[in-house]
């Protein structure tokens, strides 16, 4: 009943790019929630960006032949995203 290549067929996973950019996301917004919201911006935010990009260069010269056109495109776009974040989160500040 079932095809005899249904147990042969093989799922690599979540592609390491859409791992890399919701990592992107949950570093950021947790680190622009805690450090970044008061009137004056923290320097640890900008230190836990400087090793969020070192993370990102690392982890992209590993996975070098994963990126193709597509998810260079997508990439890029999800770090325009997080800067119009970062901007709609500055808007308001709060007094801390």
């Amino acid at each position: 009943m079932l095809p005899d290549d249904l147990y042969k067929r093989r799922h690599y996973g979540t592609p390491q790019s859409l791992l890399l950019i919701v990592a992107n996301f949950t570093v950021f917004c947790l680190s622009a929630s805690i450090f970044a919201m008061c009137d004056k911006i923290s320097w640890v935010f900008w230190a836990i960006l400087g090793l969020l990009a070192v993370y990102n260069i690392f982890n992209i010269r590993k996975d070098r032949e994963e990126y193709n056109r597509v998810r260079i495109i997508t990439y890029i776009i999800s770090i325009g995203i997080m800067v119009l974040m970062f901007v709609l989160f500055r808007s308001r500040p709060q007094n801390c």
